[in-house]
Parts: structure tokens; sequence; C-alpha cells
């Protein structure tokens, strides 16, 4: 059996390799991030990054996640900096905003035809698409999931909002309504092509 010394002395080489490797897995994020930040600067679009980043969200998100609210908590900015780039985008006729139907103190954001083709033709912006192309699809896969649950732990760990997928959501009800699913925290019906959206309120299954 090994003394408690030796023990300390293990523990210690394993927690000095973990952060040896999470110092690794974060500067190769942090390039790739930069890489990929300085593709969407070039694309000839006159848009920021971030620009980008929200209208690729608004692209995917539900009907319960399209607020600026919720933008400003995708993309981590601040309250001023998200309201400024949705202005740009509104002025520049990439999104527009509506009232709520039900409450119209809340203000929906919705992406006009010209944004929904920006988000076709731009993202993910080609040299990166071409990349991630030539890796194989069980690579992808791997690495979409392990990305996916890096993401999860980090927002836990940072009080965020998770953002998943809804039907990955423990609320999701599968067929649970005759012809479509359902929001077990709304109690709303679901479409399978809304159940493919991004949801704000997204929370983990009970493992």
């Amino acid at each position: 059996m090994r003394d408690k010394a030796s023990i300390v002395k293990l523990v210690s080489i394993r927690y000095n390799v973990c952060m040896d490797q999470a110092g690794r897995i974060a500067s190769l994020i942090e390039r790739l991030g930069n890489l990929l930040r300085a593709e969407e600067r070039t694309s000839g679009t006159g848009l920021l990054p971030v620009h980008v980043q929200m209208l690729s969200y608004l692209s995917v998100c539900n009907r319960y996640s399209d607020t600026p609210a919720a933008v400003t908590e995708f993309v981590g900015a601040t309250k001023g900096t998200s309201s400024q780039s949705i202005a740009v985008l509104e002025r520049k006729g990439f999104l527009r905003k509506r009232p709520d139907a039900a409450d119209g103190r809340v203000v929906r954001l919705n992406l006009t035809a010209k944004g929904r083709k920006f988000v076709e033709n731009n993202f993910p912006p080609d040299k990166f698409g071409s990349a991630i192309g030539e890796m194989k699809p069980d690579d992808r896969a791997a690495l979409t999931r392990l990305l996916a649950g890096l993401l999860a732990s980090l927002q836990k760990e940072n009080g965020g909002r998770m953002f998943g997928v809804c039907h990955t959501c423990r609320h999701f009800r599968r067929d649970a309504l005759p012809g479509s699913h359902q929001c077990g925290l709304t109690l709303e019906p679901l479409t399978d092509d809304e159940s493919m959206k991004i949801c704000r309120e997204h929370e983990r299954p009970a493992a």
C-alpha cells in the first residue's frame, strides 16, 4: 500500500498534468477562435464578428429565445454592446424588431430574408467549413459532443444559461401530444423543426 506522502505526490502530479492539458486546450480554442473571427472580419460584409454571432444565433434559436436579453447572454456581450449591435443589424436590414403577441413589453428579434441569406452564405466561413469538412464524420461528431460538453460545464461553472438544443432538454416531452412534442416547462406543443432549435431555457437531463 502507498503511504500518505506517495498518495499526495501522485495527486499533485495528476493535477499538474490536468492543468497542463487545460492550458493546451484553452490555447487551441483561443487560436481557433482568433482564426474564425479573422475570417469573419475579412468576409467583405462590413459586419463585426459579434454581428455574425448574433445573426447565426437568431437563425437557430426557438421562439422562447429570440429576445435582446437572450442574444446578449448567448454571445457574452455587455448590454451596451449588444444594444448597439442590434441597432446596426436592424439599420442594415438584417433583422427586425417586433412586440411579443402576448406581452407588448417584450421585444422579439427576427431575421429578415437578407439576414437569413447572409447566414446561409457566410456562416460558417468558407475556410473554416472546408477544414471541418476534411475531418472524418465520426471525428466531427465526437468533436461536437466534446466541445458541447465542455461548453455546458463552463457555463455551469459561470452560472450562465445552457442554451442547448430543445430535444436534449430535460423538459422535452417527445410525442406527448397528438402529432407533436411538448415543452414540459411551458406545456406548449413543439414541432419536429422546433425541437431541433436552440433554447435559452435548456436544462440538461439528470444523469
